[in-house]
């Protein structure tokens, strides 16, 4: 078998602040395969994105990797310089933003910003550069691309902004593509149309999705892998389908137990007991156990990672399997 694409091994990225060290992801390990659409799901505050960003080595001071390893393709990223990170980003692994507008300048025309993205990474005339603008904004159903592409971005609608951002990630087809909640913010019929365009060109390109959402049922239908975060670390990790029909941690059954669908009209939600827990003063063990119903004295011991059939967990008191 061949290598895996992404190898992650105890990634380690804290923040040094004044209060303290907050440990956002704290030995995180997992693997992504070719073409693989990997879900990265929790509550705000848990690491998915600061994740996200170690991957790419976009993690700003106070905040930076302090051990373990990003192997993409094989090559190493963590202690890569700067300047061979750069000559990676864009054309290997590439990110979505959840605001476009992170990823867009303002004052330049959306072709303006796409044909330097181009030459930034190959020597390709101006004119054929704009022309595999105008294609790869036509993949991801942009109308009359070529027309669009002298137009700003404050012209665009936010789903239509959205499609040029992943336009942008997609022009060098890179092995990767971390996508950070890209959809959150537009409506649902957008959303829906987004979520089909990036699984079709997953499926096309052979480009590997690494998807970041709090959103359950957006996982659900674009991923085939799901890892779920608590506190910097992975609690619970397998295929999608398995892991939200049949959880074996306590947290993911709340998250599923909260999600809106779960509840008849007229009865009132459910949510997950408590609050997340400050990163500055972790309780010792396993860092749910405050909000845990299942929690004993022996949660006190941070739990080692346990293997069942496909996926793995983190927990002293694991649910039952179902039936």
């Amino acid at each position: 078998m061949s290598a895996p694409l992404l190898e992650v091994r105890d990634l380690r990225t804290h923040f040094f602040t004044r209060a303290g060290v907050v440990k956002a992801v704290d030995g995180v390990s997992f693997t992504l395969e070719r073409g693989q659409v990997l879900g990265l799901v929790g509550e705000s505050g848990s690491g998915k994105s600061v994740t996200g960003f170690s991957l790419l080595g976009l993690v700003d001071p106070p905040g930076r990797i302090v051990g373990g390893s990003i192997r993409l393709d094989g090559e190493e990223l963590v202690g890569m310089p700067l300047d061979e990170l750069r000559r990676l980003r864009g054309r290997q692994i590439a990110m979505v933003f959840q605001d476009p507008m992170m990823t867009l300048n303002p004052v330049l025309t959306v072709g303006a910003q796409m044909t330097l993205a181009i030459r930034a990474h190959e020597k390709v005339t101006g004119v054929a550069a704009r022309e595999r603008a105008a294609s790869v904004l036509t993949r991801v159903g942009i109308p009359d691309a070529a027309a669009r592409l002298d137009a700003y971005p404050h012209e665009f609608s936010g789903g239509m902004r959205q499609r040029v951002a992943i336009a942008i990630a997609m022009t060098h087809s890179p092995g990767l593509i971390v996508a950070d909640e890209p959809t959150t913010a537009l409506d649902v019929s957008i959303q829906a149309q987004i979520l089909h365009e990036m699984r079709e060109l997953s499926r096309e390109s052979g480009t590997a999705l690494v998807w970041i959402s709090h959103d359950l049922a957006t996982v659900s239908s674009v991923a085939e892998r799901i890892m779920v975060m608590y506190a910097g670390r992975l609690v619970e990790e397998g295929p999608t389908s398995t892991v939200l029909r049949d959880p074996r941690h306590p947290y993911t059954r709340g998250l599923l137990d909260s999600l809106p669908a779960t509840a008849r009209p007229g009865q009132e939600l459910r949510q997950v007991p408590g609050n997340t827990p400050s990163l500055l003063a972790l309780p010792p063990g396993c860092p749910f156990a405050p909000r845990c119903v299942r929690a004993s004295e022996r949660c006190v011991v941070d739990p080692e990672h346990s293997v069942d059939a496909v996926r793995a967990f983190r927990c002293h008191h694991p649910l039952e399997r179902a039936a």
